[in-house]
């Protein structure tokens, strides 16, 4: 039965850090007006992942707000 359960749970972890590296690679392909767009619909918020990963690639293109 634990076997089952870690195999399971390393299932769902791969599958998690797999779709967290897709998303990031979506982010580093959006145009600088999507970015600033997804940007600006985190700004004011706290922060997030999603704002945090578009805060970085900004910071990489050296664009802001």
């Amino acid at each position: 039965m634990l076997k089952h359960r870690t195999k399971r749970v390393a299932a769902r972890d791969a599958r998690a850090v797999k779709r967290l590296a897709e998303i990031e690679a979506s982010i580093v392909t959006l145009s600088d007006d999507d970015l600033l767009d997804l940007a600006d619909i985190f700004k004011g918020e706290l922060r997030t992942p999603l704002s945090e990963s578009a805060s970085a690639e900004m910071a990489k293109r050296k664009i802001s707000l």
